[in-house]
């Protein structure tokens, strides 16, 4: 048997996978406002209104010039001549003259030559044409101007950005309801390993549930790609060849499992022997995940993960995650291998370990909080151990430089999605 495994810097992973990436064309589709939660645009998007369309109310009142509020106090009240209502969701033609007001309701439209309005609970009705005010205003006090939000072709959203919901609501209320986005990401997982059974089965001695497929499918599809669960195909080369074939349509194939020692040979040969270029590499110098394979077969990315999950998980969330970002149009390739500090915190150390130098190494810990500051309590344990990714918080990354960490260091977690 050969020895083909190395520890790569995950840097030569990145140097691999932008090469490729950056000559990859990400499809583009119409989509709707419907089915947008979690789409990336594939365009600038600019706003065709202003936003508000007309300068509104923020309070149920009356609309006044701020002016004839100037010095109004308890002890002398300003007084307002009552020239009609503002009707909700209809034009108004009213248009004030100094000492007038107009009845309004809360996003009811400015009557022209307002500029403030006064909260009913600031007022007094003397008759049905009058009331008095004890508040003096300032312009614009009180109501949401035109435009104030976002104005007619303003920039509201960049090519590349990922949509929310709060995004959702934003196009709701512009009116735009279908724009050009990129395609998701289409991952398929394969299981491997004459162990492991389907969730739902009845293990015998010997046997283990799949873990990965559930696991990394649930994580990829939440960052929006479309992934497909293949099943568990047994460690069998034409077996295994099949399955993958099938799946050669795809963005990204991974491969739970058939990437360590025992039978990695085969899964080589078989990644090599279905097309170019065939393994970039095998073998990462993380922790863990040592024994991940990289390949690129006429187009399609696969990457053969670790059998454990805890391995498994480790890499899909540092290196596969950032590949389905791209994928998905979310970042550009230049871009991958750069660290994602969105979901970092900082906290301190509960206590020291000692890590292997000359890998980079993920550590699962659980948070806590002790009155003013955050505690990081670090979860060792063995590789093939899911629990505690599922009891954890946060990962650490303790980079290969690195031989361990000391009780009490203040340390960046990512958060564990």
């Amino acid at each position: 048997m050969r020895e083909f495994l190395e520890l790569n810097p995950p840097e030569k992973f990145w140097e691999e996978i932008k090469s490729f990436l950056k000559t990859k064309i990400i499809k583009t589709e119409k989509i709707n406002l419907d089915n947008a939660l979690s789409r990336v645009l594939a365009d600038d998007i600019y706003s065709p209104i202003d936003l508000p369309p007309f300068s509104r109310s923020t309070v149920d009142g009356y609309a006044v010039k701020a002016a004839d509020t100037a010095g109004a106090s308890a002890s002398m009240p300003s007084y307002f001549k009552l020239i009609g209502s503002i009707k909700m969701g209809e034009k108004t033609e009213l248009k004030l003259k100094s000492g007038e007001a107009a009845a309004i309701p809360t996003g009811g439209m400015l009557p022209e030559e307002a500029d403030a309005v006064l909260m009913i609970e600031d007022t007094e009705k003397i008759n049905q044409n009058t009331i008095e005010s004890f508040k003096s205003l300032a312009v614009g006090e009180n109501l949401v101007q035109k435009a104030e939000d976002i104005a007619a072709d303003e920039l509201l959203f960049k090519k590349g950005h990922k949509l929310m919901a709060r995004d959702i609501g934003a196009l709701a209320g512009l009116g735009v309801t279908e724009f050009e986005g990129f395609k998701r990401a289409e991952v398929s997982v394969i299981s491997t390993g004459d162990e492991l059974i389907s969730a739902e089965a009845d293990a015998r001695a010997g046997q283990i549930r799949d873990i990965n497929s559930y696991s990394i499918s649930a994580y990829l599809s939440k960052m929006g790609a479309e992934t497909k669960k293949v099943g568990i195909i047994e460690d069998d080369f034409e077996s295994l060849k099949t399955a993958l074939k099938n799946e050669l349509d795809k963005d990204l194939v991974l491969i739970s499992g058939g990437s360590s020692v025992g039978i990695k040979d085969m899964t080589i040969d078989l990644l090599n022997s279905l097309g170019k270029p065939g393994v970039l590499l095998h073998g990462l110098a993380i922790k863990p995940g040592k024994p991940t394979i990289l390949a690129v077969i006429d187009g399609t990315i696969v990457i053969g993960l670790p059998g454990h999950p805890a391995s498994a998980w480790t890499v899909n969330s540092v290196l596969v995650a950032e590949i389905v970002r791209v994928l998905n149009g979310e970042k550009e390739a230049a871009e991958i291998g750069i660290p994602n500090n969105k979901y970092l915190i900082k906290a301190e150390l509960t206590r020291g370990f000692v890590s292997d130098k000359g890998r980079e190494e993920y550590i699962p810990v659980k948070v806590q909080r002790d009155n003013d500051k955050l505690l990081a309590d670090p979860l060792l344990g063995k590789s093939s151990l899911i629990t505690n990714l599922a009891y954890g918080d946060a990962v650490l990354k303790v980079p290969r430089t690195q031989e361990g960490k000391e009780k009490g260091e203040i340390v960046e977690l990512m958060l564990i999605e």
